[in-house]
């Protein structure tokens, strides 16, 4: 077969023409670097016994692109990114977070000190068990067992709230 170059200019008014039958207005260089790996992929796939490599070709890239449609689409649905106005109007996060501490420690009055010490570090610094540990110079089988008792307390208390 010819060099991929000449290939990729041959069949670029064809991944243009497929680009717009498929209405695709948004990230068009995006969909042609698809066009082309397609391009390369059908290359590499073809059998010439088969059919016209300008089928197959059509095919196959039509084929990636609808697929890359696709993953684009359920993308955007799972995932959402707010806008800059969104970014500016949030609070910072350690306006929020002595409320919410204290909220929590509310339901911690059963708790001793080093269960609450667990709680504050789990709950609000997000650290792991391993890294509490190491920041208070313990095991980590003793920070499971502060945080398993403080578990205990706390589902307690909550029973007999309701």
């Amino acid at each position: 077969m010819e060099s991929f170059e000449k290939i990729a200019e041959q069949y670029q008014p064809m991944i243009h023409k497929i680009i717009h039958t498929l209405h695709i207005y948004k990230n068009v260089d995006d969909f042609y670097q698809t066009g082309l790996i397609a391009l390369w992929d059908a290359q590499k796939y073809y059998n010439d016994e088969k059919g016209s490599f300008t089928s197959f070709a059509y095919t196959w890239i039509k084929g990636c692109i609808l697929h890359e449609m696709e993953k684009n689409k359920i993308l955007s649905e799972r995932y959402v990114c707010p806008d800059k106005e969104y970014w500016e109007l949030i609070t910072e996060q350690s306006d929020v977070l002595p409320f919410e501490e204290e909220f929590l420690l509310t339901y911690g009055k059963t708790l001793n000190e080093k269960e609450i010490n667990w709680l504050i570090k789990a709950c609000f610094t997000g650290l792991s068990v391993k890294e509490i540990a190491e920041s208070e110079g313990v095991t980590v089988s003793a920070i499971k067992q502060r945080r398993m008792n403080a578990r205990k307390k706390l589902l307690e208390q909550i029973k007999t709230i309701d």
